[in-house]
């Protein structure tokens, strides 16, 4: 395994990658993931770092954790560009780190799960003008925020909008899907107490309004 690292607008970005054997051809590529931990926008959970990190690894993935801007730092869409650099960065240097640049997913985690349904409604928002290189080819969800508004996690919608009421509007994500997000795994807990269940299922019915 090879530890890389870079910065993604000033965020620490760590890579984690296969080793390349030469009488492996038939993985000389491989998929990738781009990883957002939890902690309400206002830190980033380590328990949603390294283990799932490994997991895909054993998986034959490239992974990269991502350690997006937090707390007085989150707001003003911070989060959201560093997110977008980094799938960037991932598609520039696809072969360096045999990484194929038209299988790059971005999971996350709660609030971090807030952060990659936010690049895939945002990633052609004209308002935003993210480079078109920043589209994810598939999200997973994990009890992510998506609401707001009602059903939010206050926490996290406070930090992520930086008291911005129409940046907090914005951000109410299930109304931010068009035909253009990608196609999403999402799971929840039926019985979260901290991010209602809620927030995975009013997702899920917008996506198949629009075909996703």
């Amino acid at each position: 395994m090879e530890i890389v690292t870079f910065q993604a607008l000033g965020a620490p970005v760590k890579g984690y990658l296969q080793e390349d054997y030469d009488t492996l051809v038939a993985h000389k590529v491989r998929p990738a993931v781009v990883i957002c931990p939890g902690g309400a926008y206002r830190w980033r959970s380590p328990r949603e770092k390294d283990a799932p990190a490994f997991e895909f690894l054993s998986m034959g993935y490239q992974v990269f954790i991502l350690e997006y801007s937090c707390a007085g730092k989150a707001g003003g869409y911070r989060p959201l560009r560093e997110l977008a650099e980094t799938v960037c960065q991932l598609r520039v240097h696809h072969e360096g780190w045999h990484i194929d640049p038209d299988k790059i997913a971005v999971l996350g985690f709660s609030a971090g799960g807030h952060l990659a349904a936010s690049l895939g409604a945002f990633w052609n928002d004209p308002e935003l003008a993210l480079p078109a290189q920043a589209r994810p080819d598939a999200l997973v969800l994990c009890y992510p925020v998506i609401s707001t508004k009602e059903f939010a996690h206050r926490e996290s919608a406070e930090w992520v909008s930086g008291g911005d009421p129409e940046l907090r509007e914005k951000m109410h994500l299930w109304e931010q899907v068009t035909a253009s997000f990608p196609p999403t795994f999402m799971w929840h807990g039926g019985e979260d107490a901290s991010v209602p269940p809620e927030n995975s299922l009013f997702l899920a019915v917008e996506l198949k309004k629009h075909g996703i």
